[in-house]
């Protein structure tokens, strides 16, 4: 089973990303369905790993916090675009769930995150990399801002790959423990 835990997105916030889409060659669109924020990549482990991190995951603690998605950018590997990219506004709250969710992935027994946080949604994927479209694209939609909504669980997800892209299935979610702080 390969694994990811992660932020689902309302269906309002999916469909406003969704309308950003299009317009750029040579891409692979996220289909909305598929739209999170992944606080951690998990992998590949066994039935006994994912039910050790079940275990951990049920144990993160956290208040329902408000956040907003924010502008929009790219990911790059040699000067290359590879993936498109909704940004996710500053929140210390959501700072501190990754690490929560960090320490609870690696009491389950797999190995620390190589990678800095960078929350985002990913809006696309060049199948070559991208073409010079893209420059536009993102100044076209920098400016865009979802309207603000609440974060009150988080999911544990598998992913499974095929030829027409991932299809993720929900396996647990585990809600907000705390009471919120505002």
């Amino acid at each position: 089973m390969r694994l990811f835990i992660a932020v689902p997105l309302p269906p309002e916030i999916r469909a406003g990303l969704a309308s950003l889409q299009g317009g750029l060659p040579n891409v692979r669109w996220t289909e909305p369905e598929n739209m999170h924020i992944t606080l951690r990549f998990v992998g590949e482990t066994d039935a006994g790993g994912g039910r050790d991190l079940d275990a951990e995951m049920a144990s993160v603690q956290f208040a329902p916090f408000e956040l907003s998605m924010t502008g929009i950018g790219c990911f790059q590997k040699r000067r290359k675009v590879h993936t498109l990219w909704a940004g996710v506004e500053t929140s210390g709250e959501l700072s501190a769930l990754q690490e929560r969710v960090e320490r609870a992935t690696i009491r389950a027994g797999f190995d620390p995150e190589g990678r800095k946080f960078k929350p985002h949604v990913t809006l696309a994927r060049f199948r070559h990399g991208a073409g010079a479209q893209v420059g536009g694209f993102m100044e076209a939609h920098n400016a865009y801002r979802s309207p603000p909504f609440s974060v009150d669980h988080i999911t544990l997800f598998e992913s499974h790959l095929s030829h027409d892209g991932p299809h993720y299935v929900p396996l647990t979610e585990y809600n907000a423990s705390l009471p919120r702080t505002d």
